[in-house]
């Protein structure tokens, strides 16, 4: 055998610290989600899988922090506003996945497409003693005083949608509701889950802003809790997936993105209660159908 020339050893070094690189997913949204899809994605293509999962402010947060030394080659959001603000400032590589097709196309744009779909309801206690709310202002009333929880829009990027979607549907009107329900004594009180846990025990009645999927879950798991679409209508909250132009490995994390929105990745979507992107995977909780959406 031949020696191997300078030239030919630095290729060689190169290959094998490329095939070495693990794919490096920073998400929000549920811990179990994405165990799974790292699972699957690495049995299907020999790719290990790095995760970082916290809520979307911290995932946010964390990309901002790392801006002169990007460490993340695929990131999912629960805040469609984020996805478009990256794409903006040209930080994502365009790309649209062959398994896409069945994406509405709402949910996908040139760099990024949707996970899977949420929406935002209102989640109530019924043996809490309040009469059963129809419409987010019935949470302002008086026998909701104090009684309130709402997840935090700098780290709940659902909520961040809510307020948005609302303010953009009704105007003054939605300041006026936000005025009402903060001097009925609504609490902000961290991401979605810790809104949603003081409602469970009993200590609170209802969250203004649940994610419908957290709500479902606890439901599954035998919780008495239930979730309630306002009438007036609700925001439809869309995950994006979208892959950073200075990924090391755009190879793979453009496979990866094709695995979530497989088969298989947008099963493990519905397990979780959430509405998978592809219209043509059955959902395991209400369709949009089933309630009034705003624009």
């Amino acid at each position: 055998m031949k020696p191997l020339t300078r030239h030919t050893a630095a290729i060689a070094l190169l290959l094998g610290a490329t095939s070495g690189h693990a794919l490096t997913v920073y998400t929000a949204g549920p811990n179990s989600l994405i165990k799974e899809l790292a699972a699957g994605y690495e049995k299907a293509t020999g790719v290990k899988v790095e995760v970082f999962q916290a809520d979307t402010g911290k995932v946010m947060a964390r990309l901002e922090a790392e801006a002169a030394n990007p460490r993340a080659d695929v990131v999912i959001s629960a805040s469609w506003d984020s996805a478009i603000d990256l794409h903006q400032r040209g930080w994502l590589l365009s790309y649209q996945s062959p398994n896409a097709v069945k994406v509405p196309a709402l949910y996908k744009g040139p760099s990024y497409v949707a996970q899977g779909l949420s929406a935002l309801a209102i989640a109530w206690n019924p043996a809490s003693g309040t009469p059963r709310p129809q419409d987010w202002s019935d949470l302002a009333a008086d026998a909701f005083r104090g009684k309130v929880n709402m997840p935090n829009p700098a780290q709940s990027g659902t909520a961040l949608e809510l307020l948005s979607g609302l303010q953009a549907a009704h105007g003054a009107g939605a300041w006026k509701l936000f005025g009402e329900l903060k001097a009925n004594g609504m609490n902000i009180s961290g991401a979605n889950a810790q809104a949603l846990n003081p409602v469970l025990q009993g200590a609170k009645a209802a969250v203004f802003g649940a994610v419908d999927y957290v709500t479902f879950g606890a439901q599954a798991k035998g919780e008495k809790v239930e979730i309630i679409f306002p009438a007036s209508g609700t925001v439809v909250a869309a995950r994006p997936m979208m892959i950073l132009k200075s990924s090391r490995a755009p190879s793979d994390a453009r496979k990866f993105i094709d695995y979530v929105l497989s088969d298989a990745g947008q099963t493990a979507v519905a397990k979780t209660f959430l509405i998978p992107a592809r219209s043509d995977v059955a959902a395991r909780r209400p369709a949009l159908d089933s309630f009034k959406t705003l624009p």
